[in-house]
């Protein structure tokens, strides 16, 4: 797996202080993508032991309440983001935002997606859609994306949407 960016603390991509992986190589080419240089699978630094052990340490600090990953996009990568997803999860215990152009329903089907979303505490789902763009939402680029609560969501066997609201954030939605 490649990376192309790591952000140590990072308050755009979730609820609090994260930090946050961008990893390199997506399929899905959405029009108005923001990240365009990152759908190279080739694009970036090659992910090493080194640098996951470094991206644990740091996660392990009081500082960070959280791990994102984005992209490129998470589910088109190999089995070495379970394995990081694992970790965190097993080292860390700190919650898990996963961004994705695909849609939760189509995950909870496949093998290999799967396996990422059973690590993941919240989903940003859905294609970046650029005539639904509104710079005004929280966590999201357009507004057919949703913010997902993956694991209410499994033991309710339907989509059980993050409440931000809830959170104490001022949205419009």
């Amino acid at each position: 797996m490649k990376y192309a960016q790591i952000r140590k603390y990072d308050t755009a991509n979730g609820v609090g202080i994260r930090a946050t992986l961008f990893v390199s190589g997506c399929t899905l080419n959405c029009k108005g993508c923001f990240n365009t240089q990152y759908k190279d699978f080739e694009h970036g630094e090659q992910w090493t032991k080194e640098i996951e052990d470094n991206f644990i340490n740091h996660i392990n600090t009081q500082n960070v309440q959280g791990v994102s990953i984005l992209g490129g996009e998470p589910m088109d990568q190999d089995e070495t983001l379970v394995h990081l997803l694992r970790r965190i999860k097993e080292e860390t215990n700190k919650n898990i935002w996963i961004y994705t152009g695909y849609k939760f329903e189509n995950l909870i089907v496949n093998f290999k997606s799967f396996n990422v979303l059973k690590y993941c505490d919240i989903l940003v789902d859905g294609p970046f859609i650029e005539k639904e763009k509104d710079l005004r939402l929280a966590f999201k680029g357009s507004r057919n994306q949703r913010i997902i609560n993956v694991s209410k969501s499994l033991a309710q066997h339907q989509i059980i949407l993050f409440d931000i609201e809830e959170r104490g954030l001022c949205i419009n939605a």
